[in-house]
This record gives C-alpha cells, structure tokens and sequence, in this order.
C-alpha cells in the first residue's frame, strides 16, 4: 500500500505552485547562484521513517541550521551555567547578523544570531583548540545527529570566507569584550566551516527527528546528547530560531525551528516529528519564502503548533472496576493509558483516593501506559504508598517496570491479573 503520507506531501508541494518569490543569499556568492527552482519536504518520525517528496537528495550547505547544533554540544560539554555565562537566551529582535550584546555582560543575546553563534562554536574543545579542532568537534556531533558522515562543500567556504567582513568585524568585537579568546579569525574560520557543511534533506529531518525524540537517534537509539541538553535548545529555537521572524513563526506556525540562508529550514515536535523544508528564495528576514509557506499548511492541516493541547487528561485512565473474590475480598483494578504526564497523573491520583467500594487491594494496571514523564511517576508512586499507609495493599502491574523502580513503598510487583481474577 502507498502511504497516503507521501502523496499528502507530494499535495503540499502542488499546492505552493509556481509562485517563488524573493532572493538567494546574494552577499555569498556560491549561494547567490544557487538553483531556485528547487523544492522538497522531507517529515522523519521518532521511530526512524522518513517520507518525502520534491528535491529531498539535493546538497546544500546547513548554514544556520548548525547552530543549534552546536549549542548542543557546548552545553553537553561545558554545562548550561558555563555556557549561559557567556551567551543569553533572549530573543534580540534585530537581523541575524547584528551585534546584539547584552548591555552591561557584553553576551550576546542569544546563540541563534552570528554573534552568539560565534561565541558557541568558541567554546567547543576548550580554550586550548584550534580551528581545526572546534570545527572537527561540530562536524562529528553533527554527523552524530544526521546518522552519516557530513562533509564540507568547499567552494561555499571560500566563497563565505573571503566575504565574512561582517562577521570578522562581529568576532574582533567578541575579543575586545572578552567574550571570546584567542584568535577571532580563527573562530570566523571555524564557524563558516561549520556553516559550509553539506547536508539533504534527508539529513536534515533525521537531525531534526533526533532533537523531536530528546536527543535520541530514531533508528538506533544512541543517545547523542543528554534529554536536558535539547529541551535548552529547543526553548531557544522556538524564541530565537527565525531570527526577528520568531514571533510571527512562534504564533502562526509554532513549533521550535531554525532556519538558514541557503534556504533550508528545520523543525522539531517533540515527541512527534522532524520536519525539513528546502527552497533557495529567502525573504528580508533571511528565511525561505517556499519554505515557510510549506510549514505554514503543514502546522495547520496537521495540528503542529505546540500550543495545541493533547486529549484531555482524563483519557488516561481506561478503566477502572472492582473485582469480588471469593471470601467476599475485593480488588480494585485501576488501568491507565497512553502517555502520563502531569494534569494525566493528577487525574489518576484523584481517581484513586476514592474507595467507595471499601476495596482492600488496589492494583494499578500499567500495561497499556505508553510513556509516563518523571513528574508522573513521582506522583503516581507516591500515591501508591500512600495507599498502603491508609492501610490497603498495592500490586503494581507494570510488565515495562515503569513504576517498579520508584519509590512506591512495599507495592507488590505482579506479571498478571490471574491470581485476582473472580473464577
């Protein structure tokens, strides 16, 4: 059967048409002369599928999009301390290639404009490497997150290299602040190399798959940096990802991005999908026009923005009866559901301080509980021994030991309902 994913997205391209408005990035001139009829789309799921369609193989250089990347790995390297000493998180409202310093600090406002982006890359390997090996350092994470080598289109890099006044000028300013040591042309190197790296679409939306799955790899579970590590960087592409474009993207289309000037854009769900869009045209914020319009249909005609709510929390709980024993025992069987989080949890909670059968056991099912999130199981534990202090006994049905390990006093921890069904 063909999915019927593959010709939706095959419809979104359809339907952006002919109409391809705006510029190629003409201050580099490697991407001034970049193809702009190209178009793809490529969504990669948390479980290791990717459906595309349109130019999903073409190369292009990552650009920008390598800055959450590497904000990524200085944050698993040094900490978020070290690295917020040195780079904000606020959005700065100004283009991307501003020098936009925190008044007073000197840090940049945040690590998605140039001169933030500049910053982190500085921080990678320490104080003590060189160009070479920073950029060595981002190429292998990004390789990491991509699940294949990524090489470096030279000719982008001597193109952007020999143009980088701007952000030469951005980097001697960093130095004379501080806010950077060592050589700031040795920096500006290693970031347009970082900048210069190759990537499809493919790539793109594993990356993007691997941030949506909390640094986890979809198709072999590596963990390529810690789940605290991109809940940081998501927060700030969401805020600071399509440079002063970022509210108008958080309220329209609303889902944590980064966009970049050879005209690709990337987009992580959390928990759900990665997304990629390529086209060259960029409008005066420096984000691709196609690009846009194409994350545009798909937030709406699939309920991306991360501001829509999930099912209410009662869902979580599938049933909940008590079953008679012989002897007159009864067992009270509380089965929950799906992913727990907090208001789901709560819901449990409130569900199971009520006893108006007068059960002695309470057993709680867990068995078709797909994910419950730490606060969850903090609560729903803690409710457990509880329980067990009002003076009732609790099994744990919990076959995936999603509670097993908790706190949850002297809960029985049982493989089935067998022993408590009524014969």
């Amino acid at each position: 059967m063909r999915l019927p994913i593959v010709d939706y997205l095959d419809e979104v391209l359809a339907g952006i048409g002919t109409d391809n408005p705006g510029a190629t990035a003409d201050y580099i001139p490697e991407l001034a002369d970049a193809d702009p009829s190209f178009l793809g789309v490529c969504v990669a799921t948390i479980d290791g599928t990717i459906y595309g369609a349109g130019d999903i193989d073409v190369p292009f250089s990552i650009q920008s999009i390598s800055k959450p990347f590497a904000y990524a790995l200085a944050l698993a390297e040094h900490g978020l301390e070290h690295v917020l000493e040195r780079v904000g998180v606020e959005p700065s409202g100004e283009a991307f290639n501003e020098l936009s310093l925190e008044e007073g600090s000197g840090r940049p406002l945040n690590p998605m404009i140039n001169a933030g982006a500049l910053t982190t890359h500085a921080l990678l390997g320490g104080p003590q490497a060189d160009a070479n090996e920073r950029f060595e350092i981002v190429r292998r994470g990004m390789s990491a997150f991509a699940g294949r080598e990524l090489d470096v289109d030279e000719n982008v890099y001597k193109s952007e290299r020999e143009t980088a006044y701007r952000n030469t000028a951005i980097a001697n300013m960093l130095r004379s602040y501080g806010t950077i040591t060592g050589d700031p042309n040795g920096v500006v190197d290693g970031y347009t190399r970082q900048c210069s790296v190759l990537v499809t679409l493919r790539d793109l939306a594993h990356m993007a798959a691997t941030l949506a799955n909390a640094g986890r790899r979809p198709d072999t579970g590596e963990q390529i940096v810690p789940r605290s590590v991109v809940r940081q960087v998501l927060s700030v592409m969401m805020t600071c990802g399509m440079y002063d474009a970022a509210g108008d993207w958080m309220s329209t289309i609303g889902f944590p991005a980064k966009s970049g000037v050879a005209g690709g854009i990337l987009g992580a769900l959390p928990g759900q999908v990665g997304i990629a869009t390529f086209s060259p045209r960029l409008d005066q914020h420096g984000n691709s026009v196609r690009g846009i319009r194409i994350c545009d249909r798909m937030s709406k005609d699939m309920g991306m923005h991360i501001m829509e709510g999930a099912e209410p929390a009662r869902s979580v709980i599938r049933r909940d009866r008590v079953l008679t024993l012989p002897g007159n025992h009864r067992v009270r069987v509380c089965s929950l559901q799906g992913t727990i989080g907090f208001s789901g949890a709560e819901r449990v909670l409130r569900t199971l301080a009520e006893n108006p059968d007068n059960a002695g056991r309470v057993v709680i099912d867990l068995r078709r509980a797909y994910a419950v999130n730490d606060v969850a199981r903090r609560m729903i534990a803690e409710a457990a021994r509880r329980l067990q202090l009002d003076g009732l006994s609790v099994s744990l049905l919990d076959p995936d030991r999603v509670l097993a390990d908790s706190d949850a006093g002297e809960a029985e921890v049982i493989s089935s309902l067998d022993k408590y069904r009524p014969y």
